[in-house]
């Protein structure tokens, strides 16, 4: 099943108030094992083997830009086998879906860190994102070894090193310095498994999101789901804190 690059295909969803950008934080792995008695890795490979589904679910829409967050800063803290599976089901999905998503005109990006990674994994990330870098479809942005709070300091960081005076700074300097200044601001943030926090997920960019929770598991989130969470979307007025009028 190819990726629809063409958003005005006839069995695609209206394009009525889509989202330019959905980020998603994947979460319920470890619960969607516990529940049929397996071990928690096999959550987190039922997770990755969910990723091409929901890339298609929303590719029946105009959404340009899909977040993933798959790895946090904090996520290192796991037990050192969950942390070693968690980076060979990274490598095995990097090599079983880059040519299928090139092919498909997806453009890799990477938010976060890779210095921290095994050297063949961050060389094996390293080449996906080159040969995806030219695509023009779907921006599928993966938020690996990635946190809200180190990004900002990062960005400090540069600036700092950059010797940019204080009073020449203001929010589109600042955003220059994050990961990734070129993609949009999430429209809408999705969190799976019915938790209700940010959890250091893109905390300078979603100022303005819009949430939406599910109870349903990552691995469980499906086509219907996506649906689900376009359609509580388009229900909601944004105002960016203005008033707006309601004629």
């Amino acid at each position: 099943m190819a990726l629809r690059t063409d958003s005005r295909a006839s069995d695609s969803p209206p394009a009525q108030r889509i989202p330019r950008h959905v980020a998603v934080i994947m979460d319920g792995n470890g619960r969607w094992a516990y529940q049929r008695g397996l071990p928690r890795l096999e959550g987190h490979r039922a997770a990755t083997e969910n990723i091409r589904k929901v890339i298609h679910a929303f590719s029946r829409y105009p959404v340009e830009y899909l977040t993933l967050y798959a790895f946090s800063t904090e996520n290192w803290g796991r037990p050192d086998p969950e942390v070693n599976g968690l980076m060979g089901l990274l490598g095995e999905v990097i090599g079983r879906e880059t040519k299928n998503l090139h092919t498909e005109n997806v453009r890799l990006r990477h938010l976060g860190r890779l210095e921290h990674l095994p050297r063949e994994l961050r060389q094996a990330a390293e080449k996906a994102l080159a040969l995806t870098e030219h695509n023009t479809g779907l921006t599928l942005c993966v938020a690996f070894d990635y946190g809200g709070r180190a990004e900002i300091l990062d960005a400090v960081r540069a600036i700092l090193r950059d010797g940019v005076s204080p009073e020449a700074i203001t929010e589109d300097i600042f955003r220059r310095y994050l990961y990734a200044a070129d993609i949009p601001d999430p429209d809408l943030i999705i969190r799976t498994s019915g938790e209700q926090r940010l959890s250091n997920f893109l905390l300078w960019q979603s100022a303005y999101s819009e949430y939406y929770c599910t109870p349903t598991l990552w691995p469980d989130f499906d086509a219907a789901e996506v649906d689900r969470a376009i359609e509580a979307y388009q229900q909601r007025q944004r105002r960016f804190g203005r008033l707006v009028s309601e004629s």
